[in-house]
Order: structure tokens, then sequence, then C-alpha cells
């Protein structure tokens, strides 16, 4: 893990890390998922390899009960053997299905919302949407930075700390940049 750039910003730390999202020691880490919580590849795959079956499972049993997650909407697991406490899955938009912008967003917004109700304030964001969905990892990351200070300066919350995390350098680059830019407006 390498802290790539790490400011305060209405009293929350904002952390870009390079590095993997399964090794994180926050309280919750973001999955960017599919409907079904299905979590075969990318980095919903290697979260349940990491953490076990466990969230799978429990991902199967809230898609029972309740069907599908829109696109958008996010959900809550525990985190089997991860560091972190719990999972929060949320259904960014596949690129090209419209309205991407406004989607990826509300899954933002749904997943610090879901955090702030179970009292989560430590969280680690991925570039949701940016991997086998195909959203242009330029404009996902600007989101996703936009959609976070946003939240954090318009929503009541008790963060304390919030990751943005990806592997390599190409993610966390683009996060850094991001941030850097908002902080400068």
């Amino acid at each position: 893990m390498k802290v790539l750039l790490e400011k305060e910003i209405n009293n929350v730390k904002i952390k870009v890390i390079e590095g993997d999202i399964t090794q994180e020691e926050v309280d919750a880490i973001v999955n960017p998922a599919n409907n079904y919580l299905k979590h075969g590849g990318g980095v919903a795959g290697a979260i349940v390899r990491v953490g076990g079956d466990i969230i799978q499972k429990e991902s199967d049993e809230y898609i029972r009960k309740f069907g599908p997650l829109s696109t958008g909407e996010a959900t809550i697991t525990s985190a089997g053997n991860l560091k972190a406490k719990y999972v929060i899955h949320t259904v960014g938009p596949r690129w090209g299905e419209g309205d991407e912008y406004k989607k990826l967003q509300k899954a933002v917004h749904s997943a610090l919302k879901l955090a702030v109700d179970n009292n989560i304030k430590s969280l680690s964001i991925p570039a949701i949407s940016c991997g086998i969905f195909g959203f242009p990892q330029d404009l996902g990351t600007k989101i996703i930075v936009e959609s976070i200070m946003d939240f954090i300066k318009n929503q009541k919350h008790n963060f304390e700390e919030i990751h943005l995390i990806g592997l390599g350098q190409e993610i966390p680059n683009l996060f850094s940049m991001h941030l850097q830019s908002i902080i400068k407006d």
C-alpha cells in the first residue's frame, strides 16, 4: 500500500492509495457489484477470493429476499476474512446504457449513505464502473471524487477517513489529479 496523496477536507482525511482494496484496514470497503451480486470477476471476484464464501452467501441471500439491485443502489454484507468489517456492494452503470454520469453519482451516494447508516467511520472506494463495466477511467474517477466531496460537504456523516484506491498507478494517479483540481476550485 502506497499513499500518493493525503488531504483533510471538512474534517475527513482523504487518502489516495495505490494498492489492493482487499488488504485495506478500514471499517468497510466498497465493492463495484453487478445487479445480481454475483462476485465472479474484477474487484468483486478478488473480494470474495480473499474474504471467503460468506460474502457471496450473504449476497445470494439478499437477492433471494429482495431481488436484484437497481443500478445506483447499494447493500451491505459482512467482510468474512477481510481486514475490513463490512463490504458495501454498489451497482455502478455499464458504459453505454445511458445516463451514466447520474447513475455513477447515485452509486457513490448510495454507498456513502449506507456507510453513514451503519456508523462506518473509515471507507475504501475503488474506481466503480471503470473496469469491466467500461466507464472511461478519467471521467469515472472525476465523478467519484466530485460525488464524495459533495457528500462530505452537504450531508450529515461521521466519516474520519475515506480512501480512493486502485491497483497499479493509473487509477490512483487519476484520483489524485481530480482531488487536487477540486481542492483548488
